[in-house]
């Protein structure tokens, strides 16, 4: 292995993103969107924590028990999604490395 290999499979090794940590957020923060966050889908983040806001808030007067119940539908099918976001992005740096690609912060 050259010198260029080894630090490609380093800055790999660095920067790819595990199953363990996103399940682990998943069952810590779901609710607040925090798996997400981390495979970098910020957007939806966001909207979970939205959600998660108005629905608790309205938690009282019924509608917000309906929000809540999505975004738990919606976390328990996250679950399932997670392997193949990270299999996406780590592929995405593997290819990015391979062509010489700069690897963001």
């Amino acid at each position: 292995m050259d010198n260029n290999q080894a630090a490609v499979t380093m800055l790999y090794d660095a920067n790819k993103k595990s199953a363990v940590v996103a399940y682990l957020l998943w069952f810590f923060l779901g609710a607040l969107g925090g798996h997400r966050f981390y495979v970098g889908k910020i957007g939806s983040a966001i909207g979970m924590i939205i959600l998660l806001v108005i629905g608790s808030m309205l938690a009282m007067v019924g509608i917000g028990t309906v929000l809540l119940a999505i975004l738990g539908i919606w976390v328990i099918v996250d679950a399932f999604l997670i392997p193949k976001w990270i299999r996406i992005d780590n592929t995405r740096l593997a290819t990015k490395l391979a062509g010489g690609g700069q690897v963001p912060n």
